[in-house]
């Protein structure tokens, strides 16, 4: 085929450029996802291993400089006065309900009685909470504050509720996933396991007596002096006594609901 001297041949030429940048720019968002994802996966890693791993050694490291303390320098016990003629002796009173801790009056213990003479500050530890059937065994601090108590990995007293042996509610919290998680498997106790509580003066034993698998966060009465749920008032109790409370968020890796778990003193 001839073509004349006056006619073009038409040539197509690719866009090479366009093409490269549109490469480039898949790339460069590939990249960005897998950063992204490494990002949260190292996030989750924190989350769920190391903030364990840090609170759990600390709160280990805590429950022994508590228990050598105790064993180098135990309490002091009291001497038994002389009997009073026209009184009785006050050895075998019942513990009366502990006040708050920010407001507790001195209060003079029973003759014979061991004398706890700590008298730790706020957040700091005071007692060893031990769960035989959860191979558990952690310091326990005054508030429930996530940053100075329980993101340590210890549990919390409630501010206000009974102190450990007295009448009245010794109600504790504590973290079910993350940081320690203490109470990861609170929910596999059963009535009858005993649960004990060391302080500097002695160790108490309480044993399980009801579960309430689910309640509402805000469910105050489960920690009352005499604990009953006012969601679900068929749990809980009608007269006082020497009662324990373990408390947890339910179900795992939510804060949706509470766990809750009571005990009654033994000894």
């Amino acid at each position: 085929m001839r073509v004349s001297s006056g006619q073009r041949i038409p040539v197509v030429v690719q866009s090479r450029g366009r093409r490269r940048a549109g490469a480039r720019a898949l790339w460069v968002g590939a990249e960005t996802v897998v950063t992204c994802g490494v990002v949260v996966l190292l996030l989750v890693v924190h989350q769920l291993w190391w903030t364990n791993r840090q609170a759990r050694a600390e709160a280990l490291q805590q429950v022994r400089v508590l228990e050598r303390e105790w064993d180098i320098s135990p309490p002091v016990p009291t001497p038994t006065p002389a009997p009073d003629s026209g009184g009785s002796s006050s050895t075998g009173t019942p513990p009366r309900e502990a006040a708050a801790p920010s407001a507790a009056p001195t209060r003079r213990p029973a003759a014979g009685a061991a004398v706890d003479r700590s008298d730790p500050a706020p957040s700091a530890a005071f007692a060893v909470l031990r769960i035989p059937r959860l191979g558990l065994t952690v310091p326990v601090a005054r508030g429930i504050s996530k940053r100075s108590v329980l993101d340590k990995g210890y549990v919390g007293h409630y501010p206000g509720t009974a102190a450990p042996g007295r009448t009245g509610n010794f109600a504790l919290a504590g973290h079910r996933n993350t940081h320690g998680e203490p109470f990861r498997y609170v929910n596999r106790l059963v009535p009858g396991d005993e649960v004990s509580v060391r302080t500097r003066a002695r160790t108490y034993v309480y044993r399980v007596d009801q579960i309430l698998r689910q309640t509402a966060p805000r469910d105050v009465g489960v920690v009352r002096a005499v604990p009953r749920s006012i969601v679900k008032p068929s749990y809980g109790y009608d007269e006082p006594g020497a009662y324990l409370t373990l408390t947890t968020c339910t179900p795992e890796f939510s804060s949706a609901y509470r766990l809750v778990v009571w005990a009654k003193l033994v000894r």
